[in-house]
């Protein structure tokens, strides 16, 4: 397995896993190349790729801190840091078959790896509730991370995009969002 940091190349092979994943939608070309930007910072890139006989087999996209700004969902008075110190995990996708061997640690850790780099001291996520066996939140517990607060609805279409179609809920989103602090 090959973990290495994203390049554009790979855009259209982490478009179709994200959508594939989350639902119709969830990632476009626009999206990923602002995402894209939003995790270089001091020539550093914190998004990270695994491949395994050069096929995608994961990915993690991750906000340098500073280049994201918090919104409703975020409760910055409750991390205590300064968030400006707190990059954004944005989202991690494991395929189905590879999901259970460690790569969805090992992509984390790889952005953590840049993130600490580029200045950051901790990073927060909105992590899916919903997931099968609630699987990500027990994954980012496992890392590390504390529970903030839970945000219901967070990816409804009044809350996100009615372009996005919930491969749990099937078309509009009920799922709830776990806001999840992991310092480093």
């Amino acid at each position: 397995m090959l973990i290495r940091s994203l390049m554009e190349d790979d855009f259209e092979e982490v478009i179709k896993l994200g959508n594939d994943i989350h639902g119709k939608g969830y990632l476009t070309h626009t999206l990923l190349c602002d995402m894209f930007l939003r995790g270089i910072k001091n020539g550093i890139a914190a998004h990270a790729v695994a491949f395994e006989n050069d096929k995608l087999i994961g990915f993690r996209l991750t906000y340098s801190a500073g280049n994201w700004e918090t919104d409703s969902w975020c409760t910055p008075q409750n991390w205590n840091l300064d968030k400006n110190e707190v990059c954004y995990f944005k989202t991690n996708n494991v395929t189905p078959e590879m999901q259970g061997r460690g790569i969805g640690r090992k992509l984390l850790e790889y952005s953590i790896d840049a993130v600490k780099k580029q200045g950051a001291k901790a990073g927060v996520a909105h992590i899916w509730k919903e997931s099968p066996n609630n699987s990500s939140v027990k994954y980012f517990s496992k890392a590390g991370a504390r529970l903030i607060k839970e945000h219901s609805e967070r990816w409804s279409w009044s809350n996100y995009d009615s372009s996005y179609e919930c491969s749990t809920c099937g078309g509009n989103c009920e799922c709830t969002a776990c806001e999840m602090l992991l310092e480093f």
